[in-house]
């Protein structure tokens, strides 16, 4: 594998690549705030195994791409939506199987309904059809009383240029999204990865929250052509597991795989042998 830097728009945009060009492409798009170090090497190794391409690359403000003061993000929802598009230019992908967790899976959905020439299929995980419920989205469940009660009171930000402090907090951050699975042991070493290759981290934290623009209206859904395969922890505190039954029912065709005692998050080591088995056959179209 070797990191390479791809164009996009004013921004450049760290990628890297696992397996063949000459194989199938699977576009990886991960959360919000987080590098593309959270798609672990071996989980990417072990879809590219399977004869897959399989491409990763960090957000603006993450990682080694391009970033911008914290606060003061200088680029829109819109343009994380596009980016993945200049990340496959950047590989020369015309068209790809795309794979999106939690705001990559919104990214994901966006991108299938605006470009469906681009996209092959559609992997969704730990995602929503129209974010976190509440009293105005009636149908679907709000986040957990603990989680809510976490999002409600106001945490200190760590010292992000000390880095045992900085890594703790990326941990126990990750850990309120935890479900009933116990966390990967590398969990630690995949934020201290995170940190290390992170040009600012206290941008990286900040900037994706407080962005203007994307965002896909739910009625569109009904618009998606590509194949699409919906995976869901059953344990997921921030969006529950009615929300991956309301994607998979809103859009046509769509396939839900229940990810028994997943929180929400990247797939963990439990689950790595059925969604490499689910992904593998999905993008095999």
């Amino acid at each position: 594998m070797t990191e390479r830097m791809v164009p996009a728009g004013d921004a450049q945009l760290c990628a890297e690549a696992f397996g063949s060009p000459a194989d199938p492409t699977i576009l990886l798009i991960g959360g919000a705030a987080a590098s593309m170090d959270y798609w672990e090497d071996e989980f990417c190794s072990r879809l590219a195994a399977a004869g897959r391409h399989v491409i990763r690359y960090d957000f603006r403000d993450t990682g080694r791409s391009s970033h911008y003061p914290a606060g003061a993000p200088g680029y829109t929802g819109d343009d994380l939506v596009t980016d993945a598009l200049a990340v496959l230019d950047g590989y020369g992908v015309a068209a790809a199987h795309l794979y999106g967790v939690s705001m990559g899976g919104g990214i994901a959905q966006e991108l299938a309904v605006e470009y469906p020439e681009r996209v092959l299929s559609l992997t969704l995980q730990s995602t929503s059809p129209a974010g976190p419920g509440g009293p105005d989205r009636p149908d679907l469940p709000p986040m957990s009383p603990r989680l809510a009660e976490l999002f409600a009171s106001e945490q200190p930000a760590p010292d992000w240029s000390d880095r045992d402090a900085a890594i703790s907090a990326l941990v126990d951050g990750l850990r309120a999204f935890d479900g009933t699975i116990a966390p990967d042991a590398e969990e630690r070493a995949v934020a201290a990865r995170m940190y290390d290759r992170t040009i600012d981290v206290a941008a990286s934290q900040t900037n994706h929250w407080i962005l203007d623009g994307g965002g896909l209206d739910r009625g569109k859904l009904a618009e998606v052509t590509a194949p699409t395969l919906v995976l869901h922890g059953t344990a997921d505190p921030l969006l529950p597991y009615p929300h991956g039954e309301a994607l998979a029912n809103e859009i046509p065709g769509a396939r839900l795989v229940p990810l028994a005692g997943m929180g929400h998050q990247y797939p963990l080591r439990a689950v790595w042998d059925t969604v490499v088995a689910e992904v593998a056959a999905h993008t095999a179209r």
